[in-house]
């Protein structure tokens, strides 16, 4: 049996319409307060931490955490009309709430037992409830009289109606009056349900890892710190390029009872340089004088790479980006990324005389 669990905003201490930033923030502060390593003294900090554990789970996933929200939502408003039934003296004496109603709850918002539960036998009676069939061979037997044997069979149907309306609203009743604490339980049970006979595992510890381009061509064996303050070393897998993402497989937190989470390493690469990186494609700006955009030119470049040559072809503009397929970062199998490479006209320190009046000439209309 599955206890019931606390409000998973309050657990985490957030607001109802915090983003998953703040989430995540708050759940490795948690996560680093009450863990049981550094609260050897606290017999409940194993508890507290899978408790922070389940209501990081639940809050993480978009679909998950909109499901609490709305059986949260539902949940308050049923409890709402009952009371104002309750108050208008129209409403029994409410049952009290067990675990299976809030489970019938969630059961109805996840849409998971809709098949069960058109497979149960409907509550309206049976064709044949009363086991009184007299009044229709008397009927057979005294044709003159049709209206008493007309008049007796209305009466199994008026006293079996409010029997068939009380069984529909005596659930809905119990449901009205579910917490949103056993709401919270029921979404727990249906997610350990899908993992029956496993250990719960610790939820993943995820964290960032900055890297230079020189980092990723090398596949350089780098290390990561954790919040906890342990270090791992992460192996650059070929190819990889910003934001990918790096599985290190049960390196993360450790609680008793749980099997241990896994560490998931985020890859950010360093934008600051004269290189930047769009997936496999190396970024790069290249200033030319005027006489080169005019004329076109050559200009040899070093990159992280190595050393390649740019061909700018005659009356080039600033911003025309030149591309060099094959001379970007090395991917998987053999691939490579282009070089993009954009021009930038820029001037001479000192005016040039010759430029100068050639300008002038242009601009007046004189030729020279």
């Amino acid at each position: 049996m599955v206890e019931a669990m606390r409000d998973p905003y309050a657990i985490l201490g957030v607001r109802r319409n915090a983003g998953q930033d703040e989430i995540k923030a708050a759940w490795r502060s948690l996560a680093k307060a009450v863990h049981p390593d550094h609260n050897q003294d606290d017999p409940t900090a194993a508890e507290r931490f899978a408790e922070a554990g389940k209501a990081y789970e639940l809050l993480r996933d978009p679909k998950l955490r909109s499901r609490y929200d709305y059986a949260r939502r539902e949940a308050e408003l049923r409890r709402m009309e009952a009371m104002k039934a309750k108050m208008r003296g129209n409403g029994q004496e409410e049952a009290p709430v067990d675990a299976e109603t809030a489970e019938d709850a969630i059961s109805q918002i996840f849409g998971a037992d809709a098949r069960a539960r058109s497979a149960r036998p409907s509550p309206r009676p049976a064709p044949n409830p009363s086991p009184k069939p007299a009044p229709k061979p008397t009927a057979a037997k005294e044709p003159e009289r049709p209206a008493q044997a007309a008049e007796a069979k209305p009466e199994p149907a008026a006293e079996t109606q409010p029997e068939t309306v009380a069984k529909t609203e005596t659930p809905l009743m119990q449901r009205a009056a579910a917490p949103a604490a056993e709401l919270v339980a029921a979404i727990v049970r249906r997610i350990r349900g899908r993992a029956a006979k496993t250990a719960e595992k610790v939820p993943d510890l995820t964290v960032d890892l900055v890297v230079g381009i020189e980092d990723l061509i090398n596949r350089q064996r780098l290390t990561v710190e954790l919040p906890d303050g342990e270090s791992l070393k992460v192996q650059i897998p070929p190819g990889a390029v910003d934001g990918q993402t790096i599985r290190l497989a049960e390196q993360g937190y450790r609680v008793t009872g749980m099997s241990r989470g896994d560490v998931v390493v985020t890859l950010r690469v360093d934008q600051n340089g004269a290189f930047r990186t769009r997936g496999l494609d190396l970024l790069t700006t290249m200033p030319i004088d005027l006489q080169g955009a005019v004329l076109g030119c050559e200009e040899r470049i070093e990159t992280p790479v190595g050393p390649v040559t740019v061909v700018v072809p005659p009356w080039s503009g600033s911003d025309k980006i030149i591309r060099l397929t094959g001379q970007g970062l090395p991917g998987t199998y053999g691939t490579h990324g282009d070089l993009l490479v954009e021009l930038r006209l820029v001037l001479k320190d000192t005016p040039d005389e010759k430029v100068t009046d050639l300008m002038k000439s242009q601009r007046d209309g004189l030729y020279l």
